[in-house]
């Protein structure tokens, strides 16, 4: 099944990105501290997967931040698709 970039997913990984840039780090630098997959984390920061809550706790311990300044500004139209269809109705 191919991945289909969201808003959400999009949203989030730029945050991820600015925040691991902002301290220095390469992709593969982030992931040998968050122990993930490289290949995870490019597709994170480019929004082409949504992480998941314990992925992203992982990044944000690497980090040294709180998961939440990653969610920050993220809404539910942002995630598209069916749930914010069910919710509209």
């Amino acid at each position: 099944m191919p991945r289909i970039p969201s808003a959400a997913a999009t949203h989030v990984g730029t945050r991820i990105a600015a925040q691991r840039k902002a301290r220095g780090l390469t992709q593969d630098q982030l992931a040998v501290l968050s122990d993930i997959d490289s290949s995870n984390i490019r597709s994170y920061e480019s929004g082409r997967a949504m992480l998941s809550v314990q992925t992203l706790v992982r990044i944000a311990e690497a980090l040294k931040t709180e998961p939440g300044e990653f969610l920050d500004g993220l809404t539910s139209e942002m995630f598209g698709g069916a749930a914010t269809k069910q919710r509209a109705s």
